[in-house]
């Protein structure tokens, strides 16, 4: 995909975006039969989120979307102006179904890995399913593995979406047959010249470093070591054992009077064993206790809004 479209500043306070890819347990394991465990224990992190006056975008795939536990928490989050739900498509089960390999569930092809008429199909499917059981129009969407080029941005024009976020800033996704997004920008931009669609790249910083650090960081035995400590680039991702950089990356946000930034989770990390991340409780809870750090700095410096409050705001 090539970049095209305008910068964005907005000039009101900052925005903390939250965006969560909704989606079925552990869909690392690539399982064939997907459960939806983890929507049992979005609560949590919604009551985390209110407390601070956070307001995530739950972008929602297909097996959520048939999930009645997560519909039901979902109209709730809506009905109470304290969410929004949103449309992330895994291409490769959600209808309609056409193979493009031998095995889709292990190779997961992309959406933009179809033909034109099969992309328009399964957005207008996935857009349809989740207006009615959510019972609102559908504005805000990722793309399922970070994938995303012209084509498919044209088409959630045609099907009235609004803002996309499926741009990472500095990553290429071509080891595994995906976009190159290692020279898009940082910034907001609209991505067509009416202004229809707006893009919100994850916030995602890269550091220089001294070229000593940059060596030792390929060795095989103290390079993972060295880029914990001394990381190039740094996502607004929470793990186990990055509190310390995404701290410095909200920092640094703060000097740069960014305009907003971007957080992303997965649901079933939220859920011990949803996910290879957080694995048992005590991995939960570290999760939680570090959130809960990173909330109340981003607090003093941010307002919470979901991806439709922004697109709005700046609209006006």
């Amino acid at each position: 995909m090539i970049y095209f479209g305008v910068m964005y500043m907005n000039n009101n306070k900052p925005a903390f975006l939250i965006t969560i890819d909704t989606e079925g347990d552990n869909l690392w394991q690539q399982p064939r039969e997907i459960t939806t465990k983890n929507a049992a224990f979005l609560p949590r992190f919604q009551s985390l989120c209110e407390r601070y006056g956070f307001k995530p975008t739950y972008l929602t795939n297909y097996e959520m979307a048939k999930s009645d536990q997560f519909v039901e928490f979902g109209k709730d989050v809506q009905a109470r102006g304290t969410g929004e739900i949103g449309m992330h498509l895994h291409a490769w089960n959600s209808p309609p179904i056409i193979p493009l390999t031998n095995d889709d569930f292990k190779y997961q092809p992309f959406l933009i890995d179809y033909p034109e008429s099969v992309m328009r199909d399964k957005i207008a499917v996935m857009t349809d399913l989740l207006e009615e059981r959510f019972e609102t129009k559908m504005l805000s969407h990722r793309a399922g593995r970070w994938s995303f080029n012209k084509i498919y941005a044209q088409l959630l024009i045609e099907h009235g979406y609004c803002v996309d976020c499926s741009v990472t800033p500095h990553i290429s996704w071509q080891d595994v047959r995906g976009t190159d997004f290692s020279s898009y920008p940082e910034h907001a931009y609209f991505v067509d010249s009416e202004n229809k669609l707006l893009e919100l790249p994850m916030t995602i910083m890269k550091y220089d470093r001294s070229s000593l650090i940059k060596t030792l960081s390929e060795l095989p035995q103290i390079g993972r070591g060295i880029r914990h400590f001394w990381p190039t680039i740094t996502w607004l991702l929470p793990s186990r054992r990055n509190l310390k950089a995404i701290l410095a990356l909200v920092q640094q946000a703060i000097a740069e009077k960014r305009p907003y930034i971007e957080f992303m989770l997965h649901s079933s990390e939220l859920m011990p064993g949803g996910s290879p991340s957080f694995v048992n409780q005590h991995q939960i809870e570290t999760l939680y206790n570090n959130m809960e750090i990173l909330f109340e700095t981003i607090s003093k410096n941010f307002i919470g809004m979901t991806l439709k409050d922004y697109y709005v705001d700046i609209k006006n």
